[in-house]
């Protein structure tokens, strides 16, 4: 035996192999098998090709993967990785090799034949290269524009007044059960990372067996082991997004000469920086020429020498520590996949480089860790809030800090992107709507079992929504239909249910209201944003701001003299005027992201919302539509691992047709979870690979 692919029920693949080579190159046959289109996809958009079968639309992000040069620092970290590890890099290369040969032998996705593509080749550094470009934009680097936008327009006052997790951004759900508080006396470990819903998913559920190690969890396509969320038998561990800054946007003064481009350095002296040019190939259209320069600070992701698109004389530098170090931080995947205690995990994580994580860990013996891992670097508080002049001192990077440890509250630990552990190391986080309503949910019982955890993923109580009622209460004069919604509104359960009417109601007054703040002369202009590239509107468009900071925004002393009681008229009154909104779930339904888009796609009704613990993501006065969610969820059991569960949004496998390719989504839309079978005996063996 080299290695044996088998199958459970739900089509998740269990892969068991001699060696740990040999089951990384399982585990990228298997990956390339199921999810072979994704990977394709996933490759041209760490390469920055992916216009050349997508189309222009795909053409900003391809602009932006060039001038990061994110795959020039994934060929530098692969080989860093050669250099300094050679074992982690020959397993990277076996996984390589077994994508290769199931996309050279196994018959292509549908999607293929689509678009007439045919399957590219994978590089050593390929995986690396996925990486990077899956989480680059963690640590919200652009939110810096947004703050340097809004402060322009409204004073520095309004940074802290719009401060709150952004469309942007991603998160997570995550808490730890210790045995002293649960039925079994071992702990429990639950959550759901928050991403943009992908179809095929952004996680593969797989298990990973070898004489050396036996691992189920959450791999991320295109990438060996399971770095985010696993289980070996004896410890588990999982992750949030820590919500820390670690990537620093560098004003740069440039000049052409006659030998290529300078970039003033804090010393004063110009400094030749690196230049050259790539073409992007765009489907129907004619290609793109594309300038890549980088200066001493890093690579130059917006502007340039003659500024932005429409003249403004700007040149934006990013610095990101994988550039800085040559490290990506997949010296620890290993050593994730061979820990038995907490002990091995902490030490594993030490390696930890991006995104940076919250992670928490439980094993069999009691112990428990609650860190946070990653590399963020020492540096001026300004680089963190704003951009920061490259011409000027003291804005360099000096070393890297610890990073924090921190301990369990009456034998509970919540993590859910809010200003905890992690606060040193950040500016803005999430608001700590979900991380109270998971903590109060957790006091509301003395013992919790595996098998209650769902019911905390489901909770859909919307704590922000208390501001908007509170100024509901306070209006009087109303016309009979206002005041009777405002009535239904006030004595409403603040759960935002897919069948409930009054969750509709709270939500269309909501919106109504989020479109009059951003349409209003004090606030309005700000809606106009620079001439940045397209891949970074998201965080510079003024509407989701509003809304994602609606109830700061409410409560304020003052917003710029806007008078907030009669926008909250004017919205109720408008709502109350028209057809009376349906259920929550006839507007708030799920978008997934497909790098093709379906046309026959009837997506579902959903639950929840963006501060609830199910974290549905609409962005109120736009769309109720929800293209932000649990991109999984799962529950490590430590007393036994065959009592731990798992789902995923669509499936396992990710080629339109199979059986397997949506029957999750039933689970994931009720709250059910799907059992994590380990015994060899009860699974269906596939093939030898």
């Amino acid at each position: 035996m080299s290695a044996e692919i088998y199958r459970d029920a739900w089509g998740i693949p269990h892969l068991r192999a001699d060696g740990v080579r040999e089951l990384a190159r399982a585990q990228g046959r298997v990956t390339a098998r199921d999810r072979g289109w994704q990977l394709e996809v996933e490759r041209h958009r760490a390469q920055g090709t992916s216009a050349s079968f997508l189309g222009a639309g795909a053409l900003s992000w391809d602009r932006f993967a060039r001038r990061a040069l994110l795959a020039d620092t994934a060929r530098r970290c692969f080989t860093a990785l050669e250099e300094g590890d050679p074992e982690t890099a020959a397993w990277v290369r076996a996984y390589v090799d077994g994508v290769n040969e199931s996309l050279d032998r196994d018959d292509p996705a549908p999607e293929f034949a689509r678009t007439g593509l045919a399957p590219g080749r994978w590089e050593p550094w390929t995986p690396l290269a996925v990486w990077l470009s899956t989480h680059i934009l963690f640590a919200g680097f652009p939110a810096k524009l947004w703050r340097e936008h809004i402060a322009g327009h409204l004073g520095p006052d309004a940074v802290a007044l719009f401060a709150t997790d952004g469309p942007g951004t991603a998160g997570s759900n995550g808490w730890l059960v210790s045995g002293e508080r649960t039925t079994t006396g071992r702990a429990v470990i639950a959550g759901d990372p928050h991403r943009f819903i992908e179809d095929p998913g952004v996680y593969q559920q797989i298990h990973l067996s070898c004489p050396e190690f036996d691992v189920v969890g959450l791999a991320v396509p295109g990438v060996p082991g399971i770095a985010h969320f696993g289980h070996t038998g004896t410890v588990a561990w999982a992750i949030t997004n820590a919500m820390a800054d670690y990537q620093d946007l560098y004003r740069e003064r440039l000049r052409r000469t006659g030998a290529g481009v300078e970039a003033l350095g804090p010393d004063g002296v110009w400094h030749r920086a690196a230049r050259h040019t790539e073409r992007i190939r765009v489907a129907g259209e004619e290609s793109v020429e594309v300038e890549v320069v980088e200066t001493d600070r890093g690579p130059v992701i917006a502007g340039g020498p003659e500024g932005l698109d429409d003249g403004t004389p700007v040149a934006l530098s990013l610095r990101y520590p994988p550039r800085v170090t040559g490290d990506l931080g997949f010296g620890a995947l290993l050593p994730l996949l061979r820990a038995r205690r907490v002990a091995d995990v902490d030490r594993a994580l030490d390696a930890w480089a991006e995104p940076v994580n919250v992670v928490q860990a439980a094993d069999t013996e009691g112990g428990l860790l609650h860190r946070v891992a990653g590399r963020v670097p020492v540096r001026a508080a300004a680089n963190g809030v704003r951009l920061v002049p490259a011409w000027e001192p003291g804005h360099e990077w000096r070393g890297w800090h610890e990073t924090p440890r921190a301990g369990l509250t009456d034998g509970v630990a919540v993590m859910a992107n809010q200003r905890g552990p992690a606060a040193p190391l950040g500016v803005e986080f999430a608001p700590p709507h979900r991380a109270e309503r998971i903590a109060a949910l957790l006091a509301g019982k003395d013992r919790w079992s595996a098998a209650d955890m769902p019911a905390v993923h489901m909770d859909t109580h919307l704590a922000s929504a208390g501001p908007l009622l509170d100024r509901l209460a306070d209006l009087d004069a109303l016309t009979p239909r206002a005041a009777a919604l405002r009535d239904r509104l006030l004595a409403w359960d603040r759960h935002m249910d897919a069948a409930g009417t009054d969750a509709a109601a709270y939500a269309a007054v909501r919106g109504a209201l989020v479109r009059r703040l951003a349409a209003h002369p004090a606030l309005a202009p700000a809606a106009v944003p620079p001439a940045y590239p397209e891949v970074f509107l998201p965080w510079l468009a003024l509407a989701p701001r509003v809304a994602y900071a609606l109830e700061h925004l409410l409560r304020a002393e003052d917003l710029y003299g806007v008078d907030r009681a009669e926008a909250v008229r004017a919205a109720l009154e408008e709502v109350a005027a028209g057809d009376p909104p349906g259920t929550w779930g006839d507007t708030h339904r799920l978008a997934p992201w497909r790098a093709l888009p379906d046309a026959a796609a009837r997506e579902p009704g959903l639950s929840g919302d963006h501060d609830c613990v199910l974290c549905t993501s609409a962005v109120p006065g736009l769309t109720d539509r929800a293209a932000r969610g649990p991109a999984a969820r799962y529950v490590w059991d430590l007393a036994d691992r065959q009592d731990s569960r798992w789902v995923v949004p669509h499936g396992a496998s990710g080629v339109p047709g199979s059986p397997h390719h949506h029957d999750q989504l039933p689970l994931w839309l009720a709250g059910e979870l799907a059992p994590v079978v380990t015994d060899f005996d009860r699974l269906t063996k596939e093939t030898d690979v």
